[in-house]
């Protein structure tokens, strides 16, 4: 991401629970969904597109194609299928289709690359880039229309959101939907029964992972697969603690200037790795995993920490034991007094700039940015929404409200959602995983970064 300063700390807290959080398959009551807005206008096809007439009846009509492609990951499909079936009840005339699944953005690439994507898309998952997105002009502009759009409550959407769109040269193309933070988790239940203390900074984390180690069991596991988990958990808030917690370096990092790599932050956070490594704390294990093989060790109590995203316990939830109780802290590398660096990601929603349904899929945002549907994507994907709510009287589970206790704390630095040019965050996951198993030193993995960073800059 280019820049996205303003940070929304006040409304950050709150998107934890617009309603009780559950898991996937929660029995509750289905939200009931508004009626749709009322106009005197209707859509119908043409050769450009759509188009809106007047219609008798008042209401707006949308009719044609709709193609929407989501990412079915950690989040699950329940809401998904719940809200395009509730478009599509709202929209009889509109012809809906659904393209999603775990490979859906493989899938869809050929489509992208050609100049025939579907209308509208849910970014999230691997292989699918906003910055790179935006860079090959595939999305579309929102900037203006975003502005004053309302959702279908009448809300202005820019009013309830819980962080900002992030913006492209100014631009904003794409919309946060979820929003998640990064950060450790560990077994409350069995860091209570080995008389575990739970870590509050780099020193405590150490001070307990000696202790874990002693007792047999490995400190630490990461997804070595996708070192991003590392990365976005343990490095990056490293890195702006490192910095005197000011969050620009990253966002420069962002940028690809060559400079912010090279600063004396970064090599600070390195070695906070090497430490973790040189201590015989990570789980020789980690280099060669995926994210649920990381997970199911850490859940079989095989390892004590993981780096990973507030959607774990939804993602494993068949596989949670009995008694398991899910502690978090979004980061674990700020020194003893420091304050906690709560690094953020979002997963959002854009339009194709050759979208041919535009006016479906800008009624689809109108829909989905609903606190109705702000609270089913609580139930069913048992994650945070973006839109704010309140918390206070919510079932949230114990790790949920950690989050929220962490991002409504004046002392926590709330780092807001950025992507990293593509080419540039592979070259830093790879030279993370490398770190980790002594292939390379602290300053090669900066070495490494640079010459990626300076390709992309140019």
């Amino acid at each position: 991401m280019v820049s996205k300063t303003r940070l929304a700390a006040l409304g950050i807290a709150a998107l934890l629970a617009v309603a009780p959080l559950a898991g996937c398959g929660s029995s509750k009551e289905e939200a009931k969904q508004p009626e749709p807005a009322k106009t005197d206008e209707t859509t119908t096809k043409t050769d450009e597109g759509t188009k809106t007439e007047p219609t008798d009846s008042g209401t707006k009509k949308l009719t044609g194609d709709f193609e929407i492609q989501y990412f079915v990951g950690g989040y699950g499909d329940k809401w998904w299928k719940k809200v395009i079936a509730d478009f599509q009840a709202a929209n009889p005339d509109l012809k809906v289709k659904e393209s999603g699944g775990p490979k859906i953005n493989d899938q869809m690439k050929p489509r992208w690359v050609g100049g025939n994507p579907p209308d509208f898309v849910y970014i999230d998952g691997p292989n699918l880039n906003d910055r790179q997105m935006v860079e090959d002009g595939q999305l579309e502009d929102l900037t203006d229309w975003l502005k004053d759009a309302k959702n279908i409550d009448g809300d202005k959407i820019t009013d309830i959101l819980a962080q900002p769109p992030q913006e492209f040269d100014g631009k904003v193309y794409d919309i946060p939907l979820v929003l998640n933070s990064w950060g450790v988790f560990w077994d409350k239940a069995l860091f209570q029964e080995k008389g575990w203390e739970e870590p509050t900074d780099w020193q405590s984390f150490l001070a307990v992972s000696d202790k874990i180690k002693a007792a047999g069991t490995t400190p630490f596991i990461h997804t070595g697969k996708y070192p991003y988990y590392i990365n976005g958990a343990i490095l990056y808030p490293a890195i702006v603690s490192a910095n005197n917690n000011d969050i620009s370096i990253l966002q420069d990092m962002a940028a690809s200037k060559v400079e912010a790599f090279q600063q004396p932050a970064v090599m600070t956070a390195l070695k906070k790795i090497v430490e973790l490594r040189d201590k015989g704390f990570i789980d020789k294990a980690s280099i060669q995993i995926n994210h649920t093989d990381s997970q199911m060790l850490f859940l079989q109590h095989k390892d004590a920490f993981i780096p990973n995203g507030l959607w774990l316990p939804n993602e494993m939830a068949k596989d949670v034991p009995g008694g398991f109780s899910f502690g978090f802290i979004p980061s674990v590398t700020q020194d003893a007094g420091g304050k906690v660096v709560a690094n953020t990601s979002t997963a959002n929603v854009a339009i194709a700039k050759n979208a041919k349904n535009k006016e479906a899929a800008k009624a689809f945002l109108e829909f989905v940015f609903s606190k109705a549907q702000a609270s089913q994507w609580a139930e069913l994907s048992g994650a945070p929404s973006n839109i704010k709510g309140d918390i206070s009287a919510s079932n949230a589970p114990s790790h949920v409200k950690d989050a929220a206790k962490y991002l409504t704390d004046a002392n926590t630095v709330v780092v807001p959602a950025i992507t990293f040019n593509a080419d540039v965050d592979k070259a830093m996951q790879d030279a993370t995983d490398a770190l980790t198993i002594s292939k390379i030193t602290p300053e090669q993995w900066v070495e490494r970064v640079v010459e990626a960073a300076k390709k992309a800059s140019k």
